[in-house]
Order: structure tokens, then sequence, then C-alpha cells
């Protein structure tokens, strides 16, 4: 482990892998900004706005410093004046993706260029300035944007968020989360907890439909060949009795025009109701308690 805490990893998958406290003063935009260059124009901006087009057009993997000098058109040296390295620069490109759907003005001077960022450690979404006030429309907006954000960035599931390194607009993304939750009345664990629950619904089905693009990607096999191919084998499972429940089920059990996120998001708004109701229940037996006790005590 590193003297500043952070892991010793430094392939760039992990945040806070790398530097945290260069990290934290390019996301706060504290750190010194180079006074001089080979190449004029090159800013720290221009430099994560490449990685993310290049993560999002081929992975990860492809993001490198030597593949970033030559998509700017600048030296690999000239970046390292910036960005000490993949991990660090990490850090700045899930601030930026994670924050899109923030407002520009977080009130900081960070030079990462999009003024937006992670949500929070548990990798809450960020929502929209204007976040309904309804709490269930507010989980309804936070899921919708969180699966949005994650198609358009797929790189995003192969990171570990464990230990996101904290930046304004990850800041401003949890204080507008939790503005939006406010009304239900919970626990102040228990509405970090929704947001949990909430992003890691979302996150399981994103990850399900980036794991089968891939594997078309792969394996040239679309998802109807794939399942052609066992079709033989399953119907004589089927056949033989020893799967009863599975051999009973509806032909559309299976089909594509199923939405499960749909009908995942209202079970989970639905079960937050419940909780919702069950702790309002109580505020108002402990208030009708409290009332009659001091009905007595003046009695």
């Amino acid at each position: 482990m590193a003297k500043d805490g952070s892991t010793a990893a430094t392939d760039g998958t992990a945040t806070g892998s790398g530097d945290i406290a260069r990290s934290l003063e390019l996301l706060w935009g504290t750190g010194e900004r180079p006074s001089r260059g080979p190449k004029p124009g090159l800013t720290l901006d221009r430099i994560v706005t490449a990685a993310v087009a290049v993560a999002d057009a081929e992975g990860l993997a492809a993001v490198s410093m030597r593949r970033l000098s030559t998509e700017l058109g600048t030296g690999t040296m000239s970046l390292y004046r910036y960005v000490p390295g993949k991990a660090e620069l990490l850090d700045l490109m899930l601030d930026r993706v994670l924050g899109e759907p923030l407002p520009s003005d977080t009130g900081t001077g960070a030079d990462t260029g999009a003024g937006a960022g992670p949500a929070d450690t548990s990798g809450a979404p960020a929502e929209p300035a204007d976040a309904p006030a309804d709490w269930r429309a507010a989980i309804d907006t936070m899921a919708r944007t969180y699966l949005d954000n994650l198609r358009r960035h797929p790189w995003l599931l192969k990171i570990n968020q464990a230990r996101t390194v904290l930046g304004p607009s990850a800041l401003r993304g949890l204080e507008l989360s939790l503005t939006s939750l406010r009304t239900m009345g919970l626990r102040d664990p228990e509405l970090i907890g929704v947001i949990i629950t909430v992003n890691s619904f979302v996150e399981g089905l994103a990850r399900t439909q980036a794991d089968e693009a891939e594997a078309v990607a792969q394996t040239g096999l679309s998802d109807e060949e794939f399942w052609d191919n066992q079709r033989p084998y399953l119907e004589r499972a089927m056949l033989s009795g020893a799967y009863p429940m599975m051999a009973g089920m509806s032909e559309d059990t299976f089909s594509p025009e199923f939405d499960h996120f749909e009908f995942g998001l209202r079970r989970l708004i639905a079960g937050f109701e419940a909780l919702v109701a069950e702790r309002t229940a109580e505020r108002a037996a402990e208030s009708t308690s409290e009332t009659a006790g001091t009905a007595g005590t003046s009695g």
C-alpha cells in the first residue's frame, strides 16, 4: 500500500488506485497548472475528453498515455505535466461521465471541463438540476439516468468503484439525490441504502446487457443462433420429466419483449412505498403515545 493510503495497483481499473492527493488536487482545481509546455492549447479538459472518447469507442484497456498523445497530437511526456498517469486519469474520467446529468455550475474552479462528476462512494448517479420533488419520480429518474449513462459508457462496469475519490461533482450528485429523497422520511443510513439498492439493480441489468453484447462480438453468434444450438438438448430435457416446473412454463417466459427493467423498478418503488408507510405509521403511533402521556400528566 502506498504511503497516501492508496492501493499499489496502477492498471487504472480501480478508482483511488493512484496518487489520491494528486487526484483530489485535480478534481478540486487546487493543483498547479503547467506554466509552459511544448503544445499550446493542451489542457486537462482536452486530455480527459480524449480519454473518455477512446474508452467509449474501444474500452478502458485502449486508454494509455501513449494512445492519448497520438489522439491529441502531442508528446507523451507532455501529458504527464497535467496528470500523473492512468490511475489518476481514471478518477477524472469517472468524475466526468457520471456527472454528465449534473448542472455545470458546481461552484468550483476544477479544470476538468465538465463541472460534473460521480455521485457518491456507492456509485449513485447524479440527478438533473430539475430533479422531481416526489421521491417516487426521483427514483425513477435516478434509475433511468444511470442506466442511460452506463449504456453510453459501458466501460464504467469494468471499474472497481469501491473507493471512489470524491470530487466536487461527487458531493453535488449525492446532495441532489438526497434532496429528492428527503420526503421519504427515512433515517439517513436508509436513504443511502435506497441509493445503493437502486444503483445495484441498474448496474446488474446494465452488466447483463453489456455482457450479451460482448458475447456476440467475441463469438460472432447472435443470441438467437446461440439458443438455437441448444434447442434440441433443451427440448429433450423438458420431455424427460426431470424438470416439470420449467417444462410447464409459458412459451413467452423468456421473451425479449418482457421489460425486466420496468418490472424490477416498479417492484423496488413499491417496496420503498411499503417502508415509507411503515415509518409513517410508527411516527404516528409515537406521536399518539406522547400526546396521551402529556394529557395524563396534565390531568
